[in-house]
């Protein structure tokens, strides 16, 4: 057994690093509504789909005593759908002001290349969300074999659906311990053990950190160990079988993967 193939995340995975454009896109979203809501509340359901994120904000509460008080009523799921076509636009062009690929990740996709490793995508993004964002990253050479978006399924993460559907599409179907799932969050990691893979979590450029770019290089070495305590933590408890700091460290991860598998391991 081998690793034929690896299936990643967008946002905070390969492109944005920090996730920074959802987070902008949400309390700009609930401020349009007279809701006041933090970053920090902002990332709690990060990796969800974004119509259950928008449910799940809607559901803290703080967040539902504001609406109550703004609208005159609990908050619903008929708000909730309403808020997720408003917000659609608002994160297609927050997405696309966060479009960089994190450092190193296309030197990654051309060592999988060159592994003859395939490569696919899902994501928590609706497909209006993301498209204008995969045509960029198609222009700068990053082709994967599929992209399944959170509305592409009937039940995206953390069901395994998206990931199934990236199997059968690289005719892996039943072949989890061959692939890896890379992800920055909880349901993104459990979408890709949910379908019998094995996960990497990325703990400096996604959700479980927080930090832009500049942040990061302008951080001390031993600041950036403190502030990845809990990022590592956060992940390896969400069952990360690997955890890096970004994809640009993917090398690693699969070195050990291989060395798991030589032992007889397998990811469930």
């Amino acid at each position: 057994m081998t690793i034929q193939a690896v299936v990643f995340d967008w946002a905070g995975t390969i492109v944005d690093f920090g996730s920074l454009a959802p987070m902008g896109a949400f309390v700009r979203l609930f401020a349009n509504h007279g809701v006041t809501i933090s970053i920090a509340q902002a990332r709690v359901p990060m990796g969800l789909p974004k119509l259950a994120h928008i449910e799940a904000l809607g559901a803290m509460p703080e967040i539902a005593e504001q609406w109550q008080q703004a609208k005159g009523h609990a908050f619903t799921a008929q708000d909730a759908a309403a808020l997720l076509q408003e917000f659609e636009p608002m994160s297609a062009a927050s997405a696309m002001e966060h479009s960089d690929f994190i450092p190193g990740f296309l030197d990654t996709y051309a060592m999988l290349k060159e592994r003859g490793i395939a490569v696919a995508t899902t994501t928590g993004y609706t497909r209006k969300i993301v498209t204008l964002l995969i045509d960029k990253a198609a222009r700068a050479g990053f082709l994967p074999a599929r992209v399944i978006c959170c509305d592409d399924v009937a039940q995206s993460r953390p069901s395994p659906l998206g990931m199934q559907e990236c199997m059968q599409t690289l005719d892996l179907v039943g072949q989890g311990a061959s692939v890896i799932k890379v992800d920055d969050t909880v349901p993104g990691l459990q979408e890709g053990l949910n379908a019998g893979c094995w996960t990497v979590g990325v703990a400096a450029s996604g959700n479980a950190l927080g930090w832009s770019w500049e942040e990061w290089v302008q951080a001390s070495e031993d600041e950036r160990d403190f502030a990845l305590l809990d990022s590592y933590r956060t992940l390896r408890e969400a069952g990360a079988h690997e955890v890096i700091h970004s994809v640009a460290d993917l090398h690693e991860a699969l070195a050990a993967i291989e060395t798991r598998i030589a032992r007889g391991e397998r990811p469930t």
